[in-house]
């Protein structure tokens, strides 16, 4: 005997049910799963700290972030781990990944310093990448470093700048200690002996070849005065583009220009 077709309609509400019934289900099994992912158990219960810490050790990294960071393993949210990392002094980049069961690796970029920025009382560094960071400089201060000082937009220029000039230095025996991009856009100097040289105005392969010029003739100039080295001179301006003006320690008689040969 051959059944009885159910109606349109009724076959149509049977399927509904079944499909809102089966959404309730799925729902109920979602929302349990996300309650059970929440439990203690799944918590982060260690943090690995790998990379450069030459600045910091696992358990002064760990102090710094205890706290901020929220969620368990499977809801912490890692782009802001990763944001309070990098909050660390010394801190220049942080990537922070799961480890299942329960742990979270972090791995660190350290800034490589590469001078002092801004004046004496700032306590901020540029790295190797021309990037201004804040820092305790007390922890640099066994390094022998420049200081560079200018607008925080031009850091990237200033320390190519002194990666240009520095090397020209390496055989007179003295070093680069302060350089400096003024706000009208003038190159200034200073070395470690105390000489105060004004570089003047220019880009920086006009500014490089000025100074190269001073060298190749600084030394015949000296000689006139029965001085030998950089050391004994006090200031140099080479401002002017024909030759350059002069003062060293111990002669107060005032000459001209010395002139520069190309």
């Amino acid at each position: 005997m051959n059944a009885i077709a159910k109606p349109l309609d009724v076959r149509l509400m049977n399927l509904a049910a079944f499909m809102l019934g089966s959404a309730a289900i799925l729902v109920c099994l979602v929302y349990s799963a996300r309650w059970a992912l929440t439990l203690p158990v799944f918590g982060v219960t260690r943090i690995v700290v790998d990379g450069d810490s030459g600045h910091h050790n696992a358990l002064t990294i760990k102090a710094n972030v205890a706290g901020r960071i929220e969620g368990n393993f499977f809801f912490a949210d890692l782009a802001h781990a990763r944001s309070v990392f990098e909050t660390i002094p010394w801190v220049r980049r942080a990537v922070v990944r799961r480890e299942f069961p329960g742990r979270l690796r972090v791995t660190l970029e350290e800034h490589r310093s590469s001078g002092f920025w801004g004046g004496e009382s700032e306590s901020r560094m540029i790295n190797s990448f021309g990037e201004v960071f804040d820092a305790n400089v007390g922890d640099a201060e066994s390094e022998v470093l420049p200081r560079l000082i200018g607008a925080d937009a031009q850091a990237a220029l200033i320390l190519n700048m002194y990666r240009r000039l520095s090397p020209l230095l390496q055989a007179k025996d003295t070093a680069i200690e302060q350089l400096e991009l003024t706000g009208r856009n003038a190159w200034k100097m200073q070395l470690d002996s105390g000489a105060q040289i004004e570089l003047g105005h220019g880009n920086q392969d006009e500014v490089v070849a000025r100074f190269q010029k001073f060298l190749m003739t600084q030394e015949r100039v000296l000689a006139t005065y029965g001085r030998s080295d950089l050391e004994r001179v006090e200031a140099v301006d080479l401002r002017n583009g024909q030759g350059y003006a002069i003062r060293i320690s111990g002669v107060t008689t005032a000459t001209a220009l010395a002139p520069i040969k190309k």
